[in-house]
């Protein structure tokens, strides 16, 4: 037994289809007004089909959750075709008893056929239907009692099949719409969890299944939420954000029981949800020289224990801030960026100029008096006699490396300060320093540069490197 529905004025937030999952898992979507369903077998859960059809007509009217808020027909028959026409052309109810399809779709006329129920092109139908109003052909039924034979003869198969469908004789499977994926599970506990091994045994089997559905998709995430309900009627939030998209379980479980850890929830656990966002997977193919890198998952894994031991804002990628503050820094969470292609245009216009051009263009630098930088991590703590604020002798040393001696030859002070309106404002004087090294090179001592500054708020003196 088929049924179908039909709803001329549906909300535009709302869909039929949708509507029909409530009663069917077998629905077929016709267009947007009109559906058909399976509903062989509700009859256990909704009574009889006369029943089921007032429970649906019903559940239309109202206008809250799994409702349209407007009246719809509903059409019951033991064949879908005829199913969809009795709803689309008669109002209300409409139950076909097996075999007397004629008796309600008889009278409608030949123009109100759906001939794409048979895949019969328009064009085609048109003729055959404008070659039945020329034999005087109207409705339904006189086109139904019309013998097969010289409907074959005259209209070909094409002519068969709408008859067939006219007669309400069709057999045809339904083209099944699938259901929106849905990527999150949830589950209540019948006792509160507060250790973390039994907590892990529930995660598991929420992130086997929503893996699973994931896998049937052929889709990955990279992005995991997972929303803990307390016993104490709060909430606790864990959140996944992985810089590669992925979908293995074990994974996935190892990743939350690490950050459950270093963020363990305040009290006993009794409800649990998970849900992820999907996205495409990143395919890599590597070249036959070059050598493998390390999986993601185990690389993700390893930054997991790293974040656990020495805390998540320690581990990263380094990026220099935008600021005047010296060694300023921070460090973000590695992320995987796509280069960006050139487009064919801008391909073809760069090797035509290059191409074009006879004489190469060389940058030349200024490579005069190069010097390199060694930076001190973390700077000398110095000892420093100065004459009317200038250094005059510097004695710095530890574990690995000291300086010491006369200042020679000096530059500066340079002054530098900033965030003045925060608790950790800086403000100091820089100078470069040519300090009288003890060894003798020809019989004269050379000098070494350093890099020296005096923090203004504190008067100490610092090493912060030196010049190559």
């Amino acid at each position: 037994m088929f049924a179908s529905v039909y709803c001329q004025h549906i909300p535009a937030k709302l869909s039929l289809a949708e509507f029909a999952y409530a009663f069917s898992p077998v629905v077929e979507e016709v267009s947007s007004d009109t559906v058909v369903m399976d509903v062989e077998g509700c009859t256990l859960r909704f009574g009889s089909h006369y029943e089921l059809a007032n429970q649906i007509a019903k559940q239309a009217k109202s206008k809250g959750t799994g409702g349209l808020g407007c009246k719809v027909n509903v059409a019951l028959a033991a064949n879908p075709d005829a199913a969809i026409h009795a709803a689309r052309f008669c109002r209300g109810i409409t139950f076909t008893a097996p075999g007397e399809e004629l008796t309600c779709l008889g009278g409608l006329p030949l123009k109100a056929l759906q001939c794409f129920l048979v895949g019969i092109e328009e064009k085609q139908a048109t003729e055959i239907l404008e070659t039945l109003r020329l034999w005087g052909v109207r409705t339904f039924r006189e086109f139904a009692e019309l013998p097969i034979a010289g409907v074959s003869e005259r209209l070909g198969q094409d002519g068969v099949r709408l008859q067939q469908l006219a007669s309400g004789k069709t057999n045809r499977h339904l083209k099944l719409r699938p259901s929106a994926p849905v990527f999150k599970n949830s589950i209540e506990l019948d006792y509160p969890i507060a250790e973390l091994e039994p907590l892990s045994f529930i995660l598991a089997r929420l992130l086997n299944q929503l893996c699973a559905s994931l896998n049937a998709y052929a889709l990955a995430t990279n992005v995991l939420q997972v929303k803990l309900k307390l016993e104490t009627g709060t909430s606790h939030e864990l959140n996944l954000n992985l810089p590669y998209p992925m979908r293995d379980h074990k994974v996935f479980l190892k990743l939350l029981l690490l950050d459950t850890e270093m963020h363990p929830p305040p009290s006993a656990v009794v409800a649990i949800a998970i849900s992820c966002e999907p996205v495409k997977p990143r395919l890599l193919q590597t070249g036959l020289f070059i050598p493998l890198a390390p999986e993601p998952e185990k690389l993700e894994l390893m930054l997991a224990r790293l974040a656990k031991l020495v805390g998540p804002t320690n581990i990263g990628s380094p990026e220099l801030l935008n600021t005047h503050r010296p060694d300023a820094f921070r460090v973000n969470r590695f992320e995987l960026k796509e280069p960006k292609r050139k487009n064919s245009k801008q391909q073809t216009a760069n090797s035509n100029q290059q191409s074009g051009s006879s004489n190469p263009k060389f940058e030349i630098r200024n490579s005069k008096f190069p010097l390199g930088f060694r930076v001190f991590r973390p700077p000398l703590r110095a000892i420093v006699q100065a004459e009317k604020g200038c250094p005059r002798e510097i004695s710095a040393w530890d574990k690995n490396r000291s300086v010491y001696g006369k200042v020679i030859c000096v530059a500066g002070p340079w002054r530098t300060s900033g965030d003045w309106w925060r608790s950790d404002f800086w403000a100091r004087d820089e100078w470069d320093v040519g300090v009288e090294s003890n060894s003798k090179v020809g019989g004269s001592s050379p000098q070494l540069l350093y890099r020296i500054f005096r923090e203004l708020s504190s008067g100490s003196w610092f090493v912060e490197g030196g010049y190559d």
